[in-house]
């Protein structure tokens, strides 16, 4: 064969890639969801409503606009797709609708170029589930991480899923194919999810689900993953996906509870569902409807086979050669709806529940409720209008209601859906739909929504509504009129959103979850599953740890706290005694239960003080021999509440063993000296038994506390409590007062009573201290205890 040119091989190609882009884009184009304008989330049922919708509206016959005969074409393919099953499937995983090709599959024979050579898969055969020649089964069900996340987990809400772990290279994988395809064939049938995940091609989703071996088997439902320990036989493998249902979908119903299970319609403002089978155990078929369906619908299972159900045979005449289904909705005694058949099927069933999923005049309880009941607005052929009763709980509006409810149960049209509220628990629908009319309850109102911000169009009719003949003659005639003419609803509104009226049953639903999660735990930890058990278990001890360790130490900080009182009641006794380690009782939680002072000697002086450490600072009282006891007692109780701070220290200063050495401290302080405010105090002796001392020696300042004096001078004392709490004494007083309390001798032979009250403010000053909002007093160098020199 001759070799083409390169500009004629060139247009060859170039030819081909747009004739295959023609043929890519024209198959993408075609989407049967657009084409019928559901979602893909649509019920067969329905897909099947829209169908005949359009397909009355698009016939070529009815419809004479050009493009009718291909749109009804489109119409009919796009039902074809949708209505089957295995088709709708495929397309949803592949966006395929050509039956001649296998969905999933590669073209055979597809060559692959590598530095101008090629090899041809179809040459190689390997015994293996490679990709290349994967079973197609599986290929059907592949699943990656993206529409795992998007696609399956969200569809876990609704049926559960049976997920297989595989790889390309797994010999045990061979061995369980024949029981998993006829499971698979089995369950799909019932309406379980099917996938599989190769961890060769899809590790990020292995690794996600938590799955770390092949061959492995979960189940996936409301989004939780739980793993399949048992041999892989079809019994064990139905059963597991029975056990992963909750266990409350299906109650069993005798002749003893069958009217408390139909009259709660009410309160659960529900249809309920009735299924009539010879079987013991509920079948697997119905229990899947019931999850499918459970936010619409109550669902009830009896047994044929037992005479406590014999009652209930016999009142609604039931066939007991063939399973029998009914729904009741508002009237208990006979059933909406009811379909018979030897060997019911997903679709059938599916179509019957989904015709049945709400009440008559169902009650607006919740948003969700309302937009599905009242949807907004399409296109003029698809207007959907809402008879809307505004009524009340009480026994004066039960006439009324029931009025409603027979005029909504004679409603034969689909574009009218009657529902009503109560006030009280939809105060601010009610409140917008009545404002600026002096109407009150019980009113009915006829609104259309027009978009999803809540804009609505609406009209009440007219003379409220207390169930009359009258008022349902004006009703009607209101609803023959919008059928003409969609413009008498005069009035708009933007509606606020409704109020969850299940709300209450939250703490309901979260103990029937955790009582789940209980019964996985306990499963996984019977079979040793302990590297999947791994996060939840550190989860579970983390939790425990923290409890009981906050249990502990509150245990201990309380004992603790019981040991410190004693000490500090004995310590209260001891200290009318002047004993020097007593402490008094604080609000604060101090570090050690005793005041440890030490005394400011030529030794200690200079690590205690000149060489304290930055930041820190040591509190000196000054005291004598003869008040050394009853000082250091008093100074235990006031300052006894700081001693956690790990900056103070506390010292005392012996005046009688170092009497120069306050001097000579307020001499290079003259500050200090001069807020003290005794200028003549230099002729006299000064007494300084009592004062209290803040050194920084770091900084190299002072705070200064002055004793309150308790002299016999009654004015005296009261003028120096004033002056003591400020850290100064007060100026308020004339000259002449002043002189004649430092006429006033300060005798060192007062009475012990007297000395114990010069520290009665300490505890005001130590809080000063610590907030920093003391005046202070800075010094060039600090006096040396040996050796005093004074500069004057």
């Amino acid at each position: 064969m001759k070799a083409c040119s390169r500009g004629r091989c060139v247009s060859v190609v170039t030819l081909y890639l747009v004739l295959l882009s023609a043929l890519v884009k024209s198959a993408s184009e075609f989407d049967p969801y657009k084409v019928l304008g559901v979602s893909k989330s649509s019920s067969l049922a329905d897909i099947k409503k829209v169908y005949k919708q359009l397909a009355k509206e698009w016939h070529p016959d009815k419809n004479k606009n050009p493009e009718a005969e291909d749109m009804f074409i489109k119409i009919t393919k796009s039902y074809e797709v949708l209505s089957n099953e295995e088709k709708r499937a495929n397309y949803d995983r592949y966006g395929q609708v050509d039956e001649n090709q296998q969905y999933g599959q590669p073209q055979q024979g597809y060559r692959h170029f590598h530095n101008g050579f090629y090899f041809d898969e179809s040459f190689f055969h390997f015994p293996f589930n490679n990709k290349g020649n994967r079973d197609p089964a599986d290929s059907k069900y592949t699943l990656h991480y993206n529409q795992y996340v998007s696609e399956v987990v969200p569809d876990s809400f609704r049926r559960p899923y049976l997920i297989k772990i595989t790889s390309d290279w797994c010999f045990s994988c061979i061995h369980i194919e024949p029981v998993w395809k006829e499971t698979v064939q089995e369950l799909e049938a019932l309406g379980v999810g099917i996938g599989v995940v190769d961890v060769g091609y899809e590790r990020r989703l292995a690794n996600h689900l938590g799955a770390h071996r092949t061959p492995s088997i979960l189940g996936v439902i409301n989004g939780k993953a739980t793993f399949f320990h048992y041999a892989v036989v079809r019994e064990h493998l139905k059963q597991f996906v029975e056990d992963l249902l909750p266990q409350r979908l299906v109650e069993k119903v005798t002749d003893r509870n069958d009217e408390e299970f139909l009259n709660s319609w009410h309160e659960q403002n529900k249809p309920h569902v009735l299924l009539f089978d010879q079987v013991p155990v509920v079948p697997l078929l119905f229990k899947l409807t019931a999850f499918a369906f459970k936010d619409y619908l109550e669902f009830g299972y009896v047994d044929q086979g037992l005479s406590e159900t014999a009652n209930l045979l016999r009142q609604f005449n039931i066939n007991t050669y063939a399973p029998t289904m009914l729904v009741f909705k508002e009237n208990t005694d006979k059933p909406a709806d009811i379909i018979q058949a030897k060997g019911m099927k997903k679709q059938i069933i599916d179509e019957f529940i989904s015709n049945n999923k709400f009440l008559l005049a169902p009650r607006l309880v919740n948003q969700k409720l309302f937009d599905e009941l009242c949807p907004v607005k399409q296109f003029h052929r698809r207007r959907k209008y809402c008879v809307l009763l505004i009524t009340g709980e009480e026994e004066s509006f039960t006439a009324g209601n029931k009025a409603f409810l027979s005029l909504a149960s004679s409603n034969t049209k689909e574009v009218l859906r009657f529902t009503y509220v109560y006030q009280r628990q939809q105060q601010s629908l009610c409140e917008t739909l009545l404002k600026s009319r002096d109407i009150a309850p019980p009113q009915v109102v006829i609104l259309e929504r027009r978009n999803a911000a809540g804009k609505a169009l609406y009209k009440p009719v007219t003379g409220g509504w207390n169930g009359s003949e009258e008022d349902k003659r004006k009703l009607l005639e209101e609803l023959e009129l919008l059928q003409k003419d969609p413009s008498i609803l005069n009035y708009d509104a933007t509606l606020p959103e409704l109020n969850n009226e299940l709300a209450s049953m939250f703490l309901i639903q979260w103990i029937y979850t955790a009582y789940d999660y209980l019964i996985q735990i306990r499963d996984d930890l019977l079979h040793n599953n302990w590297r999947e058990m791994m996060p939840l278990l550190s989860l579970i001890f983390s939790a425990l740890f923290i409890l009981f360790g906050t249990v502990i130490i509150q245990a201990f900080s309380d004992s603790g706290e019981d040991k410190q009182t004693k000490p500090k009641a004995k310590d209260a006794a001891k200290s009318e005694n002047g004993s020097p380690s007593t402490a008094g009782t604080s609000s604060r939680p101090p570090k050690k239960n005793f005041v440890e002072v030490t005394e400011l000697t030529d030794i200690t002086y200079t690590s205690n003080l000149v060489k304290l450490r930055p930041g820190h600072i040591n509190v000196v009282l000054v005291l004598t021999d003869a008040s050394k006891n009853v000082l250091l007692s008093k100074f235990a109780k006031e300052v006894y509440s700081f001693t956690g701070s790990l900056t103070l220290h506390f010292s005392f200063l012996n005046v009688d063993k170092h009497s120069e050495w306050m001097d000579a401290l307020l001499e290079v302080a003259p500050e200090a000296l001069a807020a003290d405010g005794d200028e003549d105090e230099a002729s006299h002796r000064a007494d300084y038994t009592g004062y209290v001392l803040a050194l920084n020696g770091h900084k190299k300042y002072l705070c200064l506390f002055r004793p309150v004096y308790t002299g016999e001078d009654l004015d005296a004392k009261s003028s120096e409590e004033e002056g003591g709490a400020g850290g100064g004494r007060s100026r308020s007083g004339s000259r002449e007062e002043q002189h004649h309390r430092k006429a006033v001798p300060r005798s060192r032979s007062t009475s012990t009573l007297q000395i114990h009250h010069k520290l009665d403010r300490l505890g005001l000053w130590m809080e000063r201290l610590m907030e920093g909002t003391l005046p202070r007093y800075y010094i060039p160098a600090w006096p040396s205890l040996e050796k005093i020199t004074t500069n004057k």
